[in-house]
């Protein structure tokens, strides 16, 4: 009999499913009996396998999970209850009947609330600190993504249950051929525009770069809270800076393929995906030496690391590499040799999980 498994998660589904997730979630289907919470934009709201709530914002998520988690338990009587976050975690607990709790850590717990959204949100951090570390300790199980996120685990004095990535279709960037690097000096940026993810440091490193080299380009693409320091970068550069707020996945390998190398000065990741994308189309990344980020890039092999709290130090990793055109290209080499270790097929990572939850029953 397959393992009865509930999923909890606050990302944003819509049904019917598009074809990437649905080959995840076919694929766990073979392994398990499955259920999803998770939340929706629009309805339909159910079907076989996934229950939606309405996205009502974090605040609403949470505060009616517990009882969305209960009446899951009731019916559907699940053996493991995977929780996305230490939050989720800690609304099962409240509810979860005979099911073991298997916590997965995708990144810095911390991260949500000193370097995401509101600048108020610092306020939450002693409480979030609390709730994160106590749902670490009392899970059944852990499930951890890289060495970073397992390190954080280790610090709370738990050893993971198992370290593995999680599957999401990468097929729009190791399907087509890979481009040879463009002439010129184009560097790319993906994400966010959040603090974790060093807007500040991006826009002060890319002005010393431009100083040095005037024809230097960046094209970013993001959107978030600080899009205010990138409208300023932009206006100030027009030349040297092009800010693109949406691109589809399809457009991103176009960016990807127009640039010599991707800009990551995070403070924090936790497996930073650019990154594998970025490595498909055979592009190298400046990277900073936080998170996850050095699970990835090796320093001179398949980029460069540097220090994301010094914008001198992001901008010379920048022209390191922009200079250089034959360390470009040998890193440029290495990544697209390395970019497959970092991709796996959504059956075995059915089959890892299937693994994971037979070891908690």
């Amino acid at each position: 009999m397959r393992p009865r498994v509930l999923f909890v998660s606050p990302s944003r589904q819509r049904l019917p499913l598009d074809a990437a997730q649905a080959r995840k979630w076919d694929a766990l289907r073979e392994e398990l009996d499955v259920r999803v919470l998770g939340t929706g934009a629009d309805g339909p709201w159910q079907d076989e396998t996934f229950s939606l709530s309405r996205d009502s914002g974090l605040a609403g998520y949470y505060a009616s999970l517990p009882l969305r988690i209960a009446r899951e338990v009731r019916a559907f009587d699940p053996d493991v209850i995977v929780a996305q976050s230490p939050y989720e975690a800690s609304a099962a607990r409240l509810v979860r009947g005979r099911a073991k709790i298997l916590l997965e850590v995708h990144g810095d717990w911390d991260t949500a609330t000193r370097l995401y959204g509101s600048r108020a949100r610092i306020l939450l951090e002693p409480v979030s600190r609390r709730i994160a570390r106590s749902a670490v300790r009392h899970a059944d199980g852990v499930r951890t993504v890289s060495p970073f996120t397992s390190a954080l685990v280790r610090r709370v004095g738990v050893e993971p249950t198992a370290e593995f990535p999680a599957y999401y279709d990468a097929s729009v960037f190791t399907g087509r051929s890979r481009v040879p690097l463009p002439e010129g000096r184009t560097a790319l940026f993906v994400g966010v525009l959040e603090r974790y993810k060093n807007v500040d440091g991006l826009a002060a490193a890319w002005r010393l770069v431009v100083d040095e080299l005037p024809d230097a380009r960046l094209q970013i693409v993001g959107r978030g809270h600080e899009v205010a320091t990138i409208t300023r970068l932009a206006g100030g550069l027009p030349a040297n800076v092009e800010w693109t707020p949406q691109l589809s996945s399809a457009e991103v390998v176009d960016a990807l393929d127009a640039a010599c190398v991707l800009l990551l000065p995070s403070f924090s990741e936790g497996l930073p995906r650019v990154a594998m994308e970025a490595f498909a189309r055979g592009r190298p990344v400046v990277g900073a030496r936080a998170g996850g980020i050095p699970d990835i890039v090796r320093d001179g092999v398949n980029g460069v690391l540097v220090d994301p709290h010094d914008p001198r130090s992001i901008a010379d990793g920048v022209l390191r590499v922009l200079r250089d055109r034959a360390l470009l290209e040998r890193l440029a080499a290495a990544a697209a040799d390395e970019a497959a270790q970092w991709f796996q097929t959504p059956e075995g990572f059915a089959q890892q999980m299937r693994e994971l939850v037979e070891r908690l029953r």
